[in-house]
C-alpha cells in the first residue's frame, strides 16, 4: 500500500507550496510592520499587490504567460527568494532562512513528482 502513502504525500507538498506562496505575498507586510516607517502601510499593500500580480501572469496555473524550463526555475527562484529577502530585511533571519529551505525542499519534491 505505498501508492496511498505517496499520494497522501504529494497533496501535502502541493499544501505547503500554497502555504509557501502565501508567505510570499505577505512578507511584504511583515516587513512593514517591523519597518515602523510612515509610508510602510503604503509600501506594503504596493509590494503585496505587486508580487501577487506578478504571479498571477507568470506563476499561477492558470497565468496569461506560462513559463516552463529554465525560466519557470529562475521566476520561481526570484519569487520565493524575495519573500525570504523581506523576511530578512524585516530582522527574521532564522525565519528567512527556514523559509528559503523549505521553498527548496517543497519546489525539489514538486519537480520530482511533476507537480
Amino acid at each position: 500500500m505505498i501508492l496511498p502513502r505517496v499520494k497522501a504525500a504529494k497533496a501535502v507538498n502541493l499544501g505547503v507550496i500554497f502555504l509557501l506562496e502565501l508567505g510570499v505575498v505577505l512578507s511584504p507586510w511583515y516587513w512593514a510592520y517591523e519597518s515602523g516607517s510612515d509610508s510602510g502601510p503604503l509600501l506594503a499593500l504596493f509590494g503585496a499587490t505587486a508580487l501577487g500580480w506578478v504571479w498571477g501572469l507568470f506563476g499561477s496555473p492558470r497565468a496569461r504567460f506560462k513559463l516552463h524550463g529554465v525560466p519557470r526555475v529562475a521566476f520561481e527562484a526570484l519569487w520565493f527568494g524575495a519573500g525570504a529577502a523581506m523576511l530578512y530585511a524585516a530582522g527574521a533571519h532564522a525565519w528567512a532562512v527556514a523559509f528559503a529551505l523549505v521553498c527548496l525542499a517543497a519546489k525539489s519534491l514538486a519537480y520530482a513528482w511533476n507537480q
